[in-house]
């Protein structure tokens, strides 16, 4: 039964890994989607104004 234990250690620990991963990557995405949303408004008034 011991053995067991560091068994469901690593996957816990293996599990908070792969969450903290995902979540980045959401943010991460979500962050460069605003910025090139930003990116293209500028870009139209910019056009716009010629």
């Amino acid at each position: 039964m011991e053995s067991t234990i560091p068994i469901y250690n690593i996957l816990a620990v293996a599990a908070l890994v792969l969450l903290f991963t995902v979540t980045g990557g959401v943010i991460y995405l979500t962050l460069a989607e605003w910025r090139d949303r930003r990116r293209q408004d500028r870009d139209k008034r910019s056009s716009r104004r010629r």
